[in-house]
C-alpha cells in the first residue's frame, strides 16, 4: 500500500505534455489530499525533441521542466508523503536521475529514487528489422514503475512508457494487482488515458467551453483509483474548469483507434466503459473490462526525413486565383533546381467589399522537401525575393525568406514483448528485471455496427453538426482520429448512421479517397473515426495547416448536416450536465 486509504488511491497529474503550465505540480500539492503525482511529458514530437536535445549535447534529453518543478516542490512533496512518479526522463533517464540527485542534495534532500530502463532500443533497431532510425523507443507496461514504488521509492522516473502506465502501475503497487487482473488493470488504463493529458480533462480544449463557469484557470485531474479498477475522476475544489460526464468523454475519445486499446499489460476494451456523474465535478468510470496484452510491443521510431522550407505569400483583394498562378509559374521557374517535394495550398480567408485589409487577404503556401539541404536552402528563398517586383500587385510575405531546416518523421514498429529488457534500477543501484505478461491475445479490430433503431422522423433543420454533437480529434503518427458524441441517448442512432466513411469525405473534403475506419461505441454515445495518412509522415513533416488534427474536430463540428428537430436543444436544461 502506498496511499493513506487502503481502498483508495488519489493519482493527480501535473503535466499533460513538455510545456504544460509550471505551477501545477505546486497547485496540487498545496490543493488538497493526494497520494502520488505523475507527469506525462512525452508525445511523438517530443521525442524528436529530446533525441535532437542529445545528440547535441550527451548529458540532456531529458524534460528539463520537471527538474524546475522539483526544485520548487520535492521538499513539500516528500513532507507530506506523496510519491512522483514521470516519465520525463525521455531519451536519457539515467541523466535526469543524476541531475535529480544532485539538485536534491543542494536542497539538502535525500529522496529514494528509482528509474526504470528497457525502452531504448535504439542500438540494436536494425538488427531487430526496425532499420537505423535516430531513436527506437519500445512503450513499456506499468510493473517496472510498480515494482519501484513497492520497494519504497519516493520518485520513479522512466522514459518511454504508456501515458497510461503512469497511473497504472500507482493502482498496481497499492492493490496488488496481478498480470491477469485484466478488468481492474483496464480500469486503471481508462483513468490513466482520461488524465494523462491534464487539463483537457478539466474543460481544456473541450468543445462546449463557453457552458464552464471558469474556464480561465483549469484545475488539474485526480483519478481515485478503486480496488476492482474502477475510479473518480475529480479535481481539487474551488479550482477552475469543470469534471463532467462530457469534459471525461471528450478526452476518452482523444487519439484512440478501434475498442481494443492495445497496451503492454492488457488491452482495453473501450466498448465497455461507463461514465456517470458522481456529484460536483466528480465522474464515475465503471464496468471496464479488459483482455490479455498484444503479443507485440509498440516502438516509437524517430528518424530524420530531410530538410523542408516554406513561404506565405499574401494575396489580397480581387483576382486571387489568377495572382496565385502568376506567382506559382514566375516561382518555379526561378528555383535553380527543384526539391523533390513542392506543394501549394491557397486558403481563400479573404472576403468580398472586405471592412479591413486582413479580411480581404488570402494565403498562398508553398512548402518544399529534399534530402538534400540545398534543394531547399537559400536557393529556394532567394526565388521569391527574385520576383517580388515583377509579380502580381500587392506581393508580401508573412515572414523574410529563411534557410531550410530538418523535419523529423516519426513512424511505429513494433517487436515481441520479451526483446527490450525491462528492468528498475532501485534507489540502492539494484537492477531488477521486470518479467513478460503470462498470456497474450492477438489483436483484432473492433469496430462494432451502428443501432439498429431508425434515426427520427419528422422535419429537419440544415445547422452545424457541433448543434447537437461534441468531438475531440487528434494524431497517431500519420494518421488523425476524430471521437465524436452527442449527450442526448435519443441523438446516437442518427450520429451513428450519419457519420459513414462515405460522409466524412463529404463534410472534410481534405480527407476524400483517404482509408476512413469508423467505430462505434454506444455506451459513449460516440463514434470514433481514424483517416489514415492525413497528416502525411507526422506532426514534424507539416503536411497540412494543422499538423496535429488539432482543429479537425471542430472543422466537422462547424459543418452543415441536416438534423431532425426532434433532436434540437430546447433550452439550457437540454444542452448542460
Amino acid at each position: 500500500m502506498i496511499g493513506r486509504d487502503a481502498d483508495v488511491l488519489r493519482v493527480a497529474n501535473c503535466s499533460g505534455f513538455y510545456g504544460d503550465r509550471l505551477s501545477a505540480m505546486r497547485e496540487l500539492l498545496e490543493g488538497g489530499h493526494i497520494d502520488v503525482l505523475t507527469g506525462d511529458y512525452l508525445a511523438e514530437l517530443t521525442m524528436l525533441i529530446l533525441g535532437r536535445d542529445r545528440m547535441k549535447d550527451p548529458a540532456t534529453g531529458y524534460a528539463k521542466t520537471f527538474l524546475v518543478q522539483l526544485r520548487d516542490c520535492l521538499g513539500l512533496a516528500l513532507t507530506q508523503g506523496v510519491r512522483i512518479v514521470a516519465n520525463a526522463g525521455g531519451v536519457n533517464t539515467p541523466a535526469l536521475v543524476a541531475a535529480i540527485r544532485e539538485q536534491a542534495d543542494g536542497q539538502g534532500l535525500a529522496p529514494r529514487i528509482a528509474h526504470v530502463l528497457g525502452d531504448d532500443l535504439t542500438a540494436d533497431a536494425n538488427t531487430l528489422g526496425l532499420g537505423r532510425p535516430l531513436g527506437a523507443h519500445a512503450y513499456l507496461g506499468a510493473f517496472g514503475i510498480a515494482r519501484a514504488l513497492s520497494a519504497g521509492a519516493d520518485i520513479v522516473v522512466t522514459g518511454r512508457v504508456t501515458d497510461a502506465a503512469l497511473t497504472i502501475g500507482p493502482g498496481t503497487a497499492h492493490f496488488g494487482w496481478a498480470a491477469r487482473d485484466y478488468d481492474a488493470l483496464a480500469g486503471a488504463t481508462v483513468a490513466g488515458h482520461v488524465i494523462e493529458c491534464g487539463t483537457q480533462a478539466t474543460g481544456g480544449n473541450y468543445p462546449f467551453f463557453t457552458e464552464i463557469a471558469d474556464p480561465i484557470h483549469p484545475g488539474f485531474p485526480i483519478a481515485e483509483l478503486h480496488r476492482d479498477g474502477s475510479s473518480i475522476i475529480t479535481k481539487h475544489a474551488g479550482t477552475g474548469g469543470a469534471v463532467t460526464v462530457d469534459t471525461v468523454i471528450s478526452q476518452l475519445l482523444y487519439e484512440i483507434a478501434d475498442a481494443r486499446y492495445a497496451g503492454p499489460d492488457v488491452t482495453t476494451r473501450l466498448d465497455s466503459v461507463r461514465v456517470t456523474q458522481d456529484g460536483a465535478d466528480r465522474v464515475a468510470i465503471s464496468a471496464v473490462r479488459g483482455e490479455a496484452p498484444p503479443p507485440d510491443l509498440k516502438v516509437s521510431l524517430t528518424t530524420l526525413g530531410g530538410y523542408r522550407n516554406e513561404l506565405t505569400l499574401v494575396l489580397t483583394g480581387l483576382d486571387i486565383d489568377a495572382k496565385a498562378a502568376l506567382f506559382q509559374g514566375q516561382f518555379t521557374g526561378a528555383l535553380p533546381s527543384s526539391p523533390a517535394e513542392l506543394t501549394w495550398r491557397l486558403a481563400r480567408t479573404d472576403r468580398p467589399d472586405a471592412a479591413t485589409q486582413q479580411e480581404a487577404a488570402a494565403l498562398l503556401t508553398v512548402v518544399g522537401r529534399d534530402t538534400d539541404e540545398h534543394a531547399v536552402g537559400r536557393g529556394f528563398a532567394n526565388a521569391a525575393i527574385e520576383v517580388a517586383l515583377g509579380s502580381y500587385p500587392g506581393f508580401f510575405a508573412t515572414t523574410p525568406p529563411a534557410a531550410g531546416s530538418p523535419y523529423g518523421v516519426f513512424t511505429a514498429g513494433f517487436v515481441p514483448q520479451g526483446i527490450p529488457a525491462h528492468e528498475v534500477v532501485h534507489d540502492g543501484g539494484d537492477v531488477e528485471r521486470i518479467g513478460e505478461p503470462p498470456a497474450y491475445r492477438a489483436m483484432t479490430p473492433l469496430l462494432g455496427s451502428p443501432p439498429a433503431s431508425p434515426d427520427p422522423a419528422g422535419p429537419t433543420s440544415r445547422l452545424p453538426l457541433g448543434t447537437i454533437a461534441g468531438a475531440r480529434s487528434g494524431d497517431k503518427g500519420g494518421n488523425a482520429n476524430v471521437g465524436v458524441w452527442v449527450r442526448d441517448e435519443r441523438a446516437y442512432p442518427w450520429l451513428a448512421h450519419l457519420l459513414t466513411p462515405a460522409m466524412i469525405g463529404t463534410l472534410l473534403p481534405e480527407t476524400d479517397g483517404l482509408p476512413v475506419e469508423v467505430t462505434y461505441l454506444p455506451n459513449l454515445r460516440a463514434v470514433n473515426i481514424v483517416i489514415d495518412g492525413l497528416l502525411g509522415q507526422g506532426v514534424a513533416y507539416n503536411a497540412r495547416f494543422d499538423p496535429q488534427a488539432k482543429g479537425l474536430a471542430e472543422w466537422l463540428r462547424s459543418r452543415l448536416v441536416d438534423i431532425p428537430e426532434t433532436l434540437l436543444p430546447q433550452g439550457p436544461s437540454d444542452v448542460t450536465r
